[in-house]
């Protein structure tokens, strides 16, 4: 059997730079079994950005300057930052002038975002709602569609965020009362008239609003867990600032209704993460409307976020031909295309198992394995392919592979597992070049 030759451009040494070396720290295969549906979410790595001072909604996006900073990095062939940041200026400038056109053309939108959007001016906030779909293309339905969808979100909080006590006594508020009712009711008790069997705290029945409001507890505190350790190095999530904790209940409410519209999939652990990107760009954006709506905006993208990866959180699909560990399977296929000798070291040789890295890569959408700027731009790419993100999401993942392909040829079980669990900082403009190689460039 001939040994299928590497292509050229993969043979850069840009590829193949040597990376800092793994933290000490020996993480166990068992830590990220693909057999638990509750990924566990890790101390950020070594690299991650210093967290920023605490975010306020203002013009300026807090991530701005970091930005701006890693320009000196940001190219190993020797670009300047200087250069970085007027190609920065002049695609914020094409971005700025499409979504401003009446009609917006989203091939034109997806070209442009594809390679990265320049942080600051809202830019981002408003092509990631083009590119998921929450906003149409023509401009002058843009307030109408707005209005109906943050109308929609409200009711969805008066509905479902109250407990039954609540909304049998809300009911009551339309029911005109005799004056000792009334004395009752303003004292916020419920007359023993109005609780019928259903509607009993202690009912054991199947449409018992009780019943189902406890069996929603468990899936309601694992949220709250998972939310209160939403990024700890971003004051824009953690602190005892009020800012903070507003953003803390704002994902919180958004991953309740979540699960109670969507009881085929509910509530993983692990979504709060594929959550916090939205929800910390919309926030951000600089027009206050904009930003004072960001939970009922966010909400929806969510949604048709998650759609394209519903099979990969849904436990009743694991082992079948569209579940998680199919989707690795498939990433694994792409890398033995590209680069069947570091495929075969890994899986034959060394026998790493991608699920016990790909399971996290995959389901959390790489905002785990690399800082939040760039777990950002990643995004942009992920949002932008007309193929749609899982495609783009597998391509990447396997670049990661390729760029550490030196080090992974070097290493044994032990240590690939180590430096695979613990990814070490990368050049993103390059990760997404590589990424993008793949699609063109079959093995």
């Amino acid at each position: 059997m001939v040994k299928k030759q590497l292509p050229d451009w993969l043979n850069s040494s840009l590829w193949s730079s040597n990376p800092p070396p793994p933290p000490a720290d020996d993480p166990s295969p068992s830590d990220h079994s693909p057999f638990d549906r509750k990924p566990v979410v890790p101390v950020t790595p070594p690299g991650a950005i210093e967290p920023p001072e605490p975010v306020k909604v203002e013009a300026s996006d807090p991530l701005l300057d970091d930005a701006v900073s890693d320009h000196q990095d940001e190219f190993e062939n020797g670009a300047s930052s200087v250069s970085s940041v007027v190609e920065d200026a002049s695609k914020q400038a094409q971005l700025l002038h499409e979504i401003s056109n009446k009609v917006i053309s989203l091939t034109e939108l997806r070209r442009l975002a594809s390679q990265g959007i320049p942080d600051g001016a809202g830019v981002r906030s408003a092509v990631w709602k083009l590119l998921l779909g929450y906003l149409p293309g023509d401009r002058a339905l843009w307030p109408s569609e707005l209005a109906k969808k943050r109308s929609q979100y409200k009711n969805f909080k008066d509905e479902l965020l109250l407990n039954p006590s609540e909304i049998a006594r809300n009911k009551g508020n339309s029911i005109n009362l005799d004056p000792d009712e009334t004395r009752k009711e303003n004292k916020g008790l419920l007359s023993r008239s109005e609780i019928s069997h259903d509607e009993h705290p202690l009912s054991l029945g199947t449409t018992s609003a009780w019943n189902k409001f406890f069996q929603d507890t468990e899936i309601i505190e694992q949220i709250d867990r998972d939310v209160m350790r939403t990024h700890p190095d971003l004051h824009f999530f953690s602190g005892d600032s009020q800012f903070a904790k507003s953003n803390q209940e704002a994902l919180r409410s958004i991953l309740i209704i979540f699960a109670k519209l969507n009881p085929g999939i509910r509530y993983v652990q692990g979504m709060n993460e594929v959550l916090a990107p939205l929800y910390y760009v919309f926030k951000n954006d600089p027009a206050e409307e904009n930003a004072s709506s960001a939970e009922a905006d966010t909400f929806f993208c969510f949604v048709e976020l998650i759609s394209g990866f519903r099979d990969n959180f849904c436990q009743q699909l694991d082992n079948s031909v569209v579940g998680i560990r199919s989707t690795i399977t498939k990433m694994s296929q792409l890398l033995k295309e590209h680069d069947e000798e570091l495929w075969r070291h890994l899986e034959v040789t060394c026998k790493v198992n991608p699920q016990f890295y790909a399971f996290r890569w995959i389901t959390l959408l790489l905002t785990q394995e690399f800082n939040f700027a760039d777990s950002l731009h990643i995004w942009d790419t992920l949002l932008s392919d007309p193929e749609g993100p899982q495609e783009t999401l597998l391509r990447v993942c396997c670049a990661m592979l390729i760029l550490v392909r030196r080090r992974l040829l070097a290493g044994d079980f032990t240590s690939n597992l180590k430096l695979l669990q613990n990814y070490p900082s990368s050049n993103i403009s390059h990760l997404l070049y590589v990424a993008n190689k793949l699609r063109s460039h079959p093995g």
